[in-house]
């Protein structure tokens, strides 16, 4: 009844102080101080927040006995665990090598989703999942092109593929124009040169279905942004151009199971049969009968015509188009391919999983996909016009003309890559070309970002790092590639010098790491490992802790040793190779005189009949059982004697030797349950002189005056 009144009072208490405090000032208060630093009543009350998972916005609601149950029991942990921060900081273990490299890794992982573009990256995988709904079949004609190409050889290319696009818009066949003029090889046929005979027919250019990451991106985007039999203008990848044609657009599904009638052959014959096993279907007729009379596949007709499960891409382009439109246990009308006559029946079909559960795939897929730059190349752009940068090889400067002389200014860069041009030798690309001071004389900065500034001498060295065995290319373009990866790996390296300043998320988010492996180091070493290391101490602690502890107490069952027996057990595998009856008198004898394990069992093994596997039939050894927690000894047999349980193929046979009755375990068995003790007082004692030592105030009407 007392509790009753008690918890009644408290949340009238908190209604009452929740109403003042909406009517009060909103102005923050300290609710504690350390070494007198104050903590806000803010700041506890976020890091509470975050501690139960509840949102920083979420609404005020009343308040509960619970709920200031909660409050109250946070004091403590939030207490103790910024009092040894404090300590940690003045011992100086915030600057130790081994946590500022712990803390080193984590924070180059932490950093990297602050150095891409978020909403673009959300973006992509919104419009990868959205993709993923259909499958596409296209085909293409391939004009190839380097990516290290000039800008000369580039244009050239546009050129001819663009003559290429106008062919195919005016109306000429796709696939013959393909074979005719695509660099890809595949789009032929390959020829014996001997035999003249065909020896791998070409696909004409038609890549069959596919759907997102299949093909690379650029190819993708366009090949998604068509309409069926649309032709698409020339598109840039990695391998050339690209001149693409949509041939269908088809739900998307993952493996399918599949039962299919096969009727080989170009014959009114053959489509006569076709037609028989599709009338009878129609009239009624179990699928997988009609397979196994008419189908001329053998591998699946005994089975009723059922195919191994497929993914879409295992699936051949004639089924998969009619596929995508059925629905489960619906038959297709027959229908001709280069193979023969057809009949398909979808016995099941995969849907796609929810978006949230495809992101982790999306996102596996996109670390080897052309896509991946695209939000940290966004991000790029922004930190460029964030922190001023500047790129004067592209930034012109007025020169004028000497005075006395005639001539107009000229606008000119006011830097080059012309030096480091002229550095270069075919070296480079066996991965053996070096850096010499000698080879720049100009030392204008190439570009800046913030307050950082690169010469030609920054980009050589770059280059000398980062150049690898590569086929040779003009020296300019390679130059340019290097100078565009050397500018993104500055202005990265930038951004991400200036995270902590300028991403207050990213700031709390190193600190709470940073705290974190503060504490743990701290807590090891004052409690954790101190209880393991520190024997005497432990020794003490067992001594005055130990006489505490009582058999009468359900929770001190740990530190104490049930009854226990010590047993002698002998175990025969097969009763055919040796009686229980002989076996038995055996062990009673070497009861009698005491004899070892050894001796016990050779006795055993001598009476073994031949031909047994004498080795392993015969098993002899000592073990202490605990009452409660063995399955060997019934409840009447905690007593001197010798009992027989019979197993499966042979026995066992149990000496009670001895019975001991319940004690205290001593500190080297139940050590792990009294260091476990030890450490709680270890702790207890730290944080009673940390706060003393730090003079710790708690303001208690603030802390009473706090809820959420």
């Amino acid at each position: 009844m007392k509790k009753r009144i008690f918890a009644a009072l408290l949340l009238t208490t908190c209604a009452c102080l929740a109403m003042a405090q909406n009517k009060a000032s909103k102005t923050d208060r300290v609710i504690f101080e350390i070494n007198g630093q104050p903590i806000m009543q803010s700041e506890f009350l976020r890091e509470f927040k975050r501690s139960i998972g509840q949102s920083q916005d979420a609404p005020t609601t009343a308040c509960t006995y619970e709920k200031r149950k909660k409050i109250e029991e946070y004091v403590d942990l939030f207490v103790n665990f910024r009092t040894k921060l404090v300590d940690a900081h003045a011992l100086g273990m915030d600057t130790s090598a081994a946590l500022l490299h712990e803390l080193r890794g984590y924070r180059n992982e932490l950093a990297a989703p602050y150095l891409i573009d978020s909403v673009s990256m959300q973006r992509l995988l919104e419009q990868a999942y959205e993709r993923n709904h259909y499958a596409l079949h296209a085909g293409h004609i391939l004009i190839k092109l380097k990516k290290t190409a000039t800008p000369a050889d580039t244009l050239e290319a546009y050129k001819k593929a663009m003559k290429v696009y106008e062919r195919a818009v005016a109306g000429e066949d796709f696939f013959a124009l393909a074979r005719e003029v695509s660099e890809d090889q595949s789009a032929r046929d390959i020829v014996d040169p001997d035999s003249k005979a065909v020896a791998n027919k070409g696909n004409s250019g038609d890549l069959g279905f596919f759907s997102v990451f299949n093909m690379v991106y650029p190819f993708e985007s366009t090949a998604y942004a068509l309409q069926v039999g649309q032709i698409s203008m020339p598109v840039r990848s990695n391998f050339g151009y690209h001149i693409i044609k949509l041939i269908d657009k088809v739900p998307y599904y993952g493996k399918s199971s599949l039962q299919h009638i096969w009727i080989s052959g170009d014959t009114p014959k053959a489509e006569g049969k076709i037609r028989e096993a599709y009338r009878q279907l129609q009239s009624g007729e179990n699928f997988g009968v009609v397979a196994r009379n008419y189908s001329d596949d053998r591998g699946s007709s005994t089975n009723g015509g059922l195919l191994p499960d497929m993914a879409m891409d295992q699936v051949p382009a004639d089924y998969l188009a009619r596929i995508a439109r059925m629905s489960v246990d619906e038959y297709s009308e027959p229908f001709w391919t280069e193979f023969g006559w057809h009949i398909i029946k979808v016995v099941k079909k995969e849907t796609i999983p929810s978006f949230e559960e495809m992101v982790p795939y999306y996102k596996q897929r996109m670390t080897r996909d052309q896509r991946s730059s695209v939000p940290q190349n966004i991000f790029i752009e922004h930190a460029k016009a964030k922190y001023n940068f500047q790129d004067y090889t592209v930034m012109l400067q007025t020169i004028k003309p000497p005075k006395g002389t005639k001539g107009k200014a000229q606008a000119k860069p006011m830097a080059t890559l012309d030096e480091v041009v002229a550095a270069m030798t075919d070296s480079v690309f066996r991965k053996r070309w070096h850096y010499a001071d000698s080879m720049i004389t100009d030392l204008r900065p190439l570009f800046s970002i913030g307050d950082r500034k690169f010469d030609a001498r920054d980009l050589l060295k770059y280059i000398e790092q980062v150049q690898r065995v590569e086929r040779n290319y003009d020296f300019a373009v390679y130059v340019g590639n290097q100078y565009k990866a050397f500018v993104d790996q500055e202005v990265l390296a930038y951004a991400d010098s200036r995270l902590e300043q300028d991403n207050p998320d990213f700031n709390a988010l190193m600190n709470e790491y940073r705290n974190g492996l503060l504490i743990f180091s701290y807590n090891d070493k004052m409690v954790w490992s101190r209880a393991i290391t520190d024997t005497a101490g432990l020794e003490q602690f067992y001594e005055e802790s130990s006489v505490k502890h009582s058999l009468d107490n359900p929770d001190d069952a740990p530190y104490f040793w049930n009854v226990r027996a010590r047993t002698t057990i002998v175990t025969v595998a097969d009763s055919a190779a040796l009686a229980p009856a002989k076996a038995r008198k055996l062990v009673q004898q070497s009861v009698a005189k005491r004899t070892s394990n050894g001796t016990l069992r050779s006795s055993l093994l001598s009476k073994v009949a031949k031909g047994s596997k004498a080795d392993n039939v015969v098993d002899v050894r000592t073990e202490t059982l605990e009452m409660d927690k063995q399955q060997v000894l019934t409840s009447g047999e905690w007593r001197k004697g010798i009992y027989e349980h019979p197993s499966a193929k042979g026995y066992s046979i149990i000496v009670v030797e001895q019975i001991y009755e319940p004690e205290l375990k001593t500190l080297q068995e139940a050590r792990g349950y009294y260091i476990n003790d030890y450490q709680d007082a270890l702790e207890k004692r730290l944080v009673e002189r940390l706060r003393k030592q730090y003079n710790v105030k708690i303001h208690q009407d603030v802390v009473d005056e706090t809820y959420y």
